[in-house]
């Protein structure tokens, strides 16, 4: 009996290639493994058009494969954000953001990675204005700084326009366009089209140098006693 299905399976795969269907359309209809019809179709040779159709639909079928692995990477990707976004929800939620101390360590340490050094003043530069924000806030609630002594200035590409540039920071910021005393070009980018949504580095600068000291220390220190604790065997 089992011989019997077997015979007819192969004479009914057999028919389906000769007239022009693939390996695994024949493998889903009838549920013969594919090394077993690769050695019953040894022998059959299809016409050209036959071949012709096979590819066209091996092509088709690429591209919907594709398609779909797309859309699941992108799925999966989409899970992986809102499981993150989740759990930094939590840490935050376990954070008294009204703390000056937790505020003023979270800048120290934001300072410490992204702001001057060398100079003789604070001042934190990006091309991100929710870190600028941030800063403005620190120094405003942290360290009684009047945000209108604040003197900023743009590094811009080649192609970005600077009265356009100034005006977006400006209404980013909260700062007026009057404090924005220099813009710098740089010209390596000429003839270089800037990516779009793109508005260059906006630096933010003050004369207190004690800022910049008191969190350069506050950084380090923390840094330190971060590191000799959770790394002590």
């Amino acid at each position: 009996m089992r011989g019997l299905v077997d015979a007819v399976a192969r004479e009914r795969a057999i028919d389906l290639r000769k007239r022009g269907y693939s390996i695994r359309t024949i493998e889903k209809q009838i549920g013969i493994n594919r090394s077993t019809l690769g050695g019953w179709f040894r022998n059959i040779h299809l016409s050209k058009k036959k071949r012709e159709r096979l590819h066209r639909a091996w092509k088709r079928a690429l591209v919907t494969a594709r398609m779909k692995a797309v859309l699941w990477h992108n799925e999966q990707k989409r899970k992986r954000l809102a499981e993150a976004e989740s759990e930094a929800a939590k840490t935050l939620s376990r954070i008294d953001i009204k703390d000056i101390d937790i505020v003023d360590l979270a800048f120290a340490a934001l300072y410490y990675g992204e702001g001057s050094k060398k100079n003789v003043e604070t001042g934190i530069g990006s091309s991100d204005p929710l870190i600028l924000r941030f800063s403005l806030a620190v120094l405003k609630k942290v360290y009684n700084l009047n945000l209108a002594s604040i003197r900023c200035e743009l590094y811009l590409r080649a192609d970005q326009k600077p009265k356009k540039e100034i005006r977006y920071w400006s209404r980013e910021l909260g700062l007026s366009e009057s404090q924005f005393k220099q813009i710098n070009i740089d010209r390596r980018t000429e003839g270089k089209k800037t990516f779009e949504n793109y508005h260059g580095v906006c630096g933010l600068r003050c004369g207190h140098v004690a800022i910049q000291r008191k969190l350069v220390y506050l950084s380090q220190a923390f840094f330190k006693e971060i590191g000799s604790t959770y790394l002590r065997p």
